[in-house]
C-alpha cells in the first residue's frame, strides 16, 4: 500500500498503464485470430472477462473515489461529468461486444474499446491525478486504498465469500438469478429464463453497468434454450406500406450506441404512435429487454425476417403514458 502521496500517484500510473497494456494485448489477439483463422469466440470471451472482472470495476470505483474528491474542485467538474460519459460508453460497447457474432462488428468494437480507454486513461493521468495531487485537500494515498477496496468488492460475485472489503449484496443476488435462470433453461423453461434475466438487466444497467455486462452475455446464451418458433409477420409486409411510419436504421450506427437510439426513439412515442426499426440481426434480445422495461406499453410486429435485413415496427400502445 503506498505510503506517501508520489506512491499513490505513481501507483495509479502504473495500475493505468498496466489495465491499457492487458486491454490492448487481448484486443490485438482477437484482431490476429480473426485475420489469420477466422475465428473469435474464445478470444473474445477472453477480451470479455478481463473487461468485466477488470475494467468495468476499476471504472465504478474511480466514480466513488477519485470522480467524487474531482467533482468537489470547480475547475474538474466539466471533466469529471465527460469521463463519467466515457464510462457509459465503455460499458455500452462492451455489452454490444457480448451480442455481437458478426467478425466486422466485433472488429470495429475491439479498436473502438481499445481506442477509448486509452485515451479516457490519458486524460485522467495527464489531467485529473496530477490536479488532485496538487490540492492540499485531497489524499490520493486515501483515495487509492479506497479505490482498491471498493475494486475487489465490484469484482467479488460468488455468494457467500468472506472477508469482503465491502458487500455486494447486488451481485450476490444477480448470482443467485443467472443461476437460476439456467435451471429454468436447463428445465426447459427457456422463454421464463429469459424474462427473468431481462429484468435484472433494466435493474442494473444504469447504476451498474459492469454487472449489466454479464447479464447481457446470459441473456443471449439463454435465448438459445428457447424454443425456435416461426416468425409471424404482419399483414403490412404484403402491402409493402411502410411509408407512413417513421423509420429507425441502427445498421450505420456503431454497435453501442444502437440500444440508446432505439429507447430513445421510443420513449419520444406519443400514445398510438409507431417507427420501424431497421436492423442486420434479429433482435429477440431486445424484445425481452422492451418486456421488462415496458410491459404492456409497447407493440412489437415483424415485418421482415431476414436474412440480411430484419424490419420491426415499434410502437406505445393506445392508453399509456410516456
Amino acid at each position: 500500500m503506498a505510503n506517501t502521496e508520489t506512491e499513490a500517484f505513481e501507483a495509479m500510473l502504473l495500475h493505468h498503464q498496466d489495465l491499457e497494456s492487458q486491454v490492448t494485448k487481448r484486443v490485438e489477439a482477437l484482431l490476429i485470430t480473426l485475420t489469420t483463422e477466422g475465428r473469435y469466440e474464445s478470444v473474445t470471451a477472453d477480451l470479455l472477462a478481463y473487461l468485466a472482472e477488470q475494467v468495468l470495476p476499476h471504472a465504478i470505483a474511480e466514480e466513488h473515489s477519485i470522480y467524487e474528491a474531482a467533482n468537489s474542485l470547480s475547475n474538474l467538474r466539466e471533466a469529471v461529468a465527460e469521463m463519467i460519459a466515457e464510462h457509459r460508453e465503455l460499458a455500452a460497447s462492451v455489452e454490444a461486444l457480448g451480442r455481437s457474432s458478426d467478425p466486422a462488428e466485433i472488429t470495429i468494437l475491439a479498436e473502438s474499446i481499445r481506442h477509448l480507454f486509452a485515451t479516457h486513461a490519458a486524460k485522467e493521468n495527464e489531467l485529473l491525478l496530477p490536479a488532485l495531487r496538487a490540492d492540499s485537500t485531497v489524499s490520493l494515498s486515501h483515495l487509492l486504498a479506497q479505490m482498491h477496496n471498493l475494486t475487489e468488492a465490484a469484482q467479488t460475485d460468488t455468494p457467500g465469500t468472506e472477508n469482503r472489503a465491502v458487500p455486494d449484496t447486488e451481485a450476490d443476488l444477480l448470482a443467485l438469478l443467472l443461476e437460476s435462470g439456467d435451471l429454468l433453461a436447463e428445465s426447459g423453461r427457456g422463454e421464463e429464463a429469459c424474462r427473468l434475466v431481462a429484468s435484472a438487466w433494466v435493474t442494473l444497467r444504469t447504476p451498474r453497468p459492469e454487472l449489466a455486462v454479464k447479464v447481457t452475455s446470459a441473456l443471449h446464451r439463454l435465448i438459445r434454450s428457447v424454443r425456435t418458433v416461426p416468425i409471424e409477420l404482419s399483414a403490412r409486409r404484403s402491402t409493402g406500406k411502410t411509408d407512413d411510419i417513421n423509420t429507425l436504421d441502427v445498421r450505420p450506427l456503431a454497435p453501442a450506441k444502437r440500444h440508446e437510439a432505439i429507447f430513445s426513439t421510443f420513449d419520444a412515442l406519443a400514445p398510438g404512435e409507431d417507427f420501424l426499426l431497421l436492423n442486420d440481426h434479429d433482435p429477440r434480445p431486445l424484445r425481452y429487454q422492451f418486456e421488462a422495461e415496458h410491459a404492456g406499453e409497447f407493440i412489437w410486429d415483424y415485418l421482415e425476417a431476414g436474412p440480411r435485413v430484419w424490419r420491426v415496427k415499434i410502437g406505445r400502445s393506445v392508453g399509456t403514458t410516456r
